[in-house]
């Protein structure tokens, strides 16, 4: 079948096209299909030599993908070869096929095409996780989202507006805070020509977000604590800027902040699988009446692989770029 290898760490030219043997599927795994395979940061860090494959995992790159089951493996129960499927995978997704746990394949949304179910699984896990379960956003609460036009940024102001939150975030252009006005922001902040921290507090009267979800890292943490309101929550899922940074830890301790983050790719299958059933139950619905729907900047075919990470790396998008297969 063909892949896309990391010929050694390095830029987006590393990525090449290779042949690999078909992947089998063991227990409680099935195979897909691939017809659709989305782009993401953590492809770009393990490109780069930053964030290498967890124990048993492909070391082909590619964490979402969406298709039709190939074949199933032991001890897997409700899928049928032929379905059309999206999953999670801990790798290995930029490929013809590929092999991805039963626990976190889901149905294809009713009316989504292979490129839009592609793009769900590793941004809408993500935000559930991290949002909604880690950090306990609820009705009524605002939350900060940094790089609200990216693909977890624009998922993340969705689920928060459909859930009846309010959503603050920060862009790095005008265009940019207009789309994210347009998917539901309440207020969009661009960081090259504004005081986030001081559009923040003017957003909210003073009161502070209750809940920040951080992708830059560095100095933006102690920029958040200070937007945070009493009792709020920081999640940090990525490190733009580094992960070390130097606090003042006194308004944590005054105002009783959590500050809190998460990796997924390396959790179990049941911690994946218990998310799986909670965006089953409670997202497919939204997706499918149109409330929720990922946001899709560009379709590169799988061989352009190294184009999509440049198209990436250069910050211009708005949403995911995604990957597309042929089996011509």
């Amino acid at each position: 079948m063909k892949v896309i290898e990391i010929k050694m760490p390095g830029p987006p030219e590393v990525l090449v096209p290779a042949k690999r043997e078909m992947p089998e599927a063991g227990p409680g795994e099935v195979i897909i299909k691939v017809f659709a395979a989305g782009v993401n940061r953590p492809d770009i860090v393990q490109r780069e030599g930053r964030y290498p494959p967890p124990p048993g995992a492909s070391d082909i790159p590619g964490l979402e993908v969406a298709g039709e089951i190939a074949a199933i493996g032991g001890q897997v129960s409700g899928f049928a070869v032929g379905d059309r499927v999206c999953a999670l995978v801990p790798g290995g997704g930029y490929a013809a096929y590929c092999k991805a746990p039963a626990a976190t394949t889901l149905p294809v949304p009713d009316g989504f095409d292979f490129v839009q179910a592609a793009a769900i699984p590793e941004t809408f896990f993500t935000v559930w996780s991290n949002v909604f379960d880690r950090a306990a956003l609820k009705a009524g609460e605002t939350l900060l989202v940094h790089g609200g036009s990216s693909g977890i940024g624009s998922v993340a102001i969705q689920l928060a507006k459909a859930f009846g939150a309010k959503v603050v975030t920060t862009v790095g252009s005008d265009d940019k805070a207009a789309f994210c006005v347009k998917l539901g922001a309440d207020t969009a902040i661009n960081y090259r020509t504004e005081d986030y921290v001081e559009r923040v507090m003017e957003a909210t009267g003073g009161a502070g977000v209750n809940v920040v979800l951080d992708m830059v890292g560095g100095d933006y943490i102690q920029k958040n604590i200070d937007c945070l309101a009493p009792d709020g929550r920081h999640v940090s899922i990525a490190f733009l800027r580094g992960p070390s940074v130097e606090l003042n830890m006194l308004p944590v301790m005054l105002k009783r902040l959590i500050l809190t983050g998460s990796t997924l790719r390396p959790r179990d299958n049941s911690f994946k699988s218990a998310i799986a059933v909670a965006l089953r139950k409670k997202v497919w619905p939204l997706m499918e009446n149109g409330t929720v729907l990922p946001q899709i900047d560009k379709i590169f075919p799988l061989e352009e692989a190294a184009a999509a990470h440049a198209y990436m790396e250069a910050s211009g998008h708005r949403g995911k770029i995604m990957l597309e297969v042929s089996h011509e």
